[in-house]
């Protein structure tokens, strides 16, 4: 997969909404619009807010353009995400969190998700429209 790097940040609770307002824009310059945009959007965010919250409070995000997809890899300190929330279940409908991962996942065409004691690495990819 060609590296065409746009974007790479290391973050924490405090730079989450500028990250998410950069990670929008990149994504605009590179064709994403309406729904597809912001459904990448708030796969990004759930994500990223995961790694700080269980990941040991910060991250880094790398995105970059390849094959006519953009891709977003969030990596992070923390314990490793366990097998069995790979697939998420849907929380109980009074639960007010566990939604993240299940958010992400059904806003982008592809997450992959490799996590150890080291940390956790999540693969975000969303096909780009074709140029006009």
């Amino acid at each position: 997969m060609a590296d065409a790097t746009i974007l790479t940040r290391d973050f924490d609770r405090d730079t989450l909404v500028p990250l998410r307002r950069e990670v929008e824009r990149c994504g605009e310059r590179h064709r994403l619009t309406g729904a597809p945009l912001y459904r990448f959007v708030v796969a990004v965010n759930e994500i990223t807010t995961n790694a700080v919250r269980h990941g040991g409070g910060r991250g880094r995000l790398k995105l970059w353009l390849g094959e006519g997809r953009l891709y977003c890899r969030v990596t992070d300190r923390g314990p490793g995400l366990l097998a069995q929330h790979a697939e998420p279940a849907p929380p109980p409908s009074t639960s007010t969190s566990g939604r993240g991962l299940l958010l992400a996942r059904h806003g982008v065409s592809r997450l992959t998700i490799c996590g150890g004691p080291d940390g956790t690495s999540i693969l975000l990819e969303v096909l780009l429209p074709s140029p006009a």
